[in-house]
């Protein structure tokens, strides 16, 4: 007689959580955000109390054009795959940086170098989480999965809080130490992950072949050149103050030298690009490893618009992310309760967001999930720009560092509910904007495909972190946060041809 507590012999037993897709989805995009939390939330706080002033905290988010230029290397992570290996060496040698943090060595030249391989680190691990997970997941999933990845990418960020609460106890050596310490367990636990699944499609071509057909169509090497060149335009003025080249440090600041030159010589490129991506001969290029991914994108009816689009949907919360935390500290906020707001409620209303955001995505399409969100997501602008007008700044000492102080109750809940407000909103504009992302991807070269249109997202990412520093000293932040608000429309515009590539991608897929 068969035992009636045991399960029927017919029915298989449930897959052990290690190896369930959602299990693995959510700590790999814990892997993923933890780095950019240090970015955001960590580096600009420690800078700020050090005495750095905003223009040069929003100098260092230059240093986030790494996201933007990840292309260049994804390609060779696709070639290799072992997705597992790259992420576990990128969490080890951020691991490394933080513990060179903890020795506290000022604010001098080395921070560029340590801040440029820790972003350098992360956006590798980026490249390799995302084409393994668009890999992993159908396309039915992708509403849900986005609910778990963008809940615990939050996680990851919002660790960051933890770990300014630890730099308010103990002291920023401490955070370091415990941060490097986190990065290398999430390091330790990903190579236990499932192998990838086999590559869908045919395998790329060689890299001598592609050389060849490259030689053939020179046009391509211009235009990625041109491309190149405007993506890292922004960081020859800093660069130029820390040489010495007077010349170029004197014109840097200029308003065609900021921002006319790079944004010409990056729509020169795209356009070259686009024309050598519908060319006679590009058709060739197609299975290659490095520019066949450029070839299927670009050749594809209403690309150009499609990349305007991702520039646009996040630029207001882009541009006013990197100067929320230098906000808390100019108010009075200690590191713990910077640390706790964001731990408590705003882990749990990110995660929320998440959630609802993917299941508003599955229940009504990705199309109306992009224009419904992205209106909740420009909401957190303007409660952040309340409170900035609410709360009075706290003056600097002698030595120019704000030191924290006892706010009034009526202060510290408005600027709670401006967090709270921001962390559920994030989390819903995220999901439909993700599960775009991977939507209009080709599954077979998901990790290059997927690599390019986030680092086109990276960069009004980067650019406006940096123009978020200027913005925020010159106009202050009510109205600089209000201006962000309006920012967030734009993309609007473009929503009719949004619509015609999910529509000609998922014809494609059947």
């Amino acid at each position: 007689m068969s035992n009636p507590s045991q399960p029927p012999a017919s029915e298989p037993r449930p897959a052990p959580a290690y190896r369930r897709k959602l299990f693995w989805v959510a700590l790999l995009y814990f892997s993923e955000g933890l780095p950019l939390g240090v970015f955001y939330d960590i580096f600009p706080v420690y800078f700020r109390q050090q005495g750095v002033n905003l223009a040069d905290i929003g100098l260092l988010s230059l240093l986030g054009l790494a996201w933007t230029v990840k292309f260049l290397w994804a390609p060779a992570v696709d070639w290799v795959r072992r997705h597992r290996w790259w992420v576990a060496g990128a969490n080890f040698g951020m691991a490394a940086v933080m513990g060179l943090f903890a020795s506290e060595l000022g604010f001098g030249p080395w921070v560029w170098v340590a801040i440029g391989a820790f972003t350098m680190l992360s956006a590798t691990n980026d490249i390799a989480t995302d084409g393994y997970t668009i890999e992993l997941l159908t396309r039915k999933e992708y509403g849900l999965a986005n609910g778990f990845r963008i809940g615990f990418y939050r996680v990851g960020m919002l660790t960051a809080g933890a770990l300014l609460m630890v730099s308010g106890w103990f002291g920023w050596s401490m955070a370091y130490l415990l941060g490097a310490a986190v990065f290398v367990g999430n390091g330790l636990i990903v190579l236990f992950a499932p192998r990838e699944p086999a590559r869908p499609g045919t395998p790329p071509g060689s890299v001598a072949t592609e050389l060849g057909l490259l030689r053939q169509q020179p046009l391509w090497a211009l235009a990625l050149a041109l491309v190149l060149a405007g993506l890292l335009w922004p960081v020859l003025g800093p660069l130029a103050r820390i040489a010495g080249w007077e010349a170029v440090a004197a014109v840097s600041g200029s308003w065609w030298f900021r921002g006319a030159i790079p944004v010409g010589l990056m729509f020169v490129g795209a356009g070259l690009m686009v024309t050598a991506a519908n060319g006679p001969r590009a058709a060739l290029m197609r299975d290659g490893p490095v520019f066949g991914a450029w070839v299927e994108l670009l050749s594809r009816r209403g690309m150009v618009t499609i990349i305007l689009f991702i520039l646009l949907f996040k630029l207001g919360d882009a541009a006013m992310g990197f100067m929320v935390k230098p906000f808390w500290v100019d108010s009075g906020f200690s590191n713990q309760q910077i640390g706790l707001v964001s731990v408590n409620l705003g882990l749990a209303l990110s995660i929320a967001g998440g959630l609802v955001g993917g299941w508003y995505v599955d229940r009504v399409g990705i199309f109306r999930g992009l224009w419904v969100l992205g209106l909740w997501q420009a909401l957190s602008n303007l409660g952040y720009a309340a409170a900035a007008w609410y709360v009075p700044r706290v003056l600097p000492g002698a030595d120019g560092i704000v030191q924290p102080v006892d706010l009034p109750l009526v202060h510290q809940a408005a600027v709670y509910a401006a967090s709270a407000l921001e962390s559920f909103t994030g989390g819903l504009g995220t999901g439909a904007f993700l599960a775009f992302l991977m939507a209009i991807t080709s599954r077979a070269k998901a990790t290059t495909e997927y690599a390019i249109l986030s680092s086109i997202f990276a960069f009004s990412r980067a650019v406006a972190g940096w123009a978020g520093g200027i913005g925020a000293q010159e106009m202050g932040y009510a109205a600089y946060f209000f201006l962000t608000f309006w920012l967030s429309f734009p993309a609007y515009l473009l929503l009719r041809q949004v619509r015609a590539m999910l529509e000609q991608q998922e014809h494609r897929e059947i």
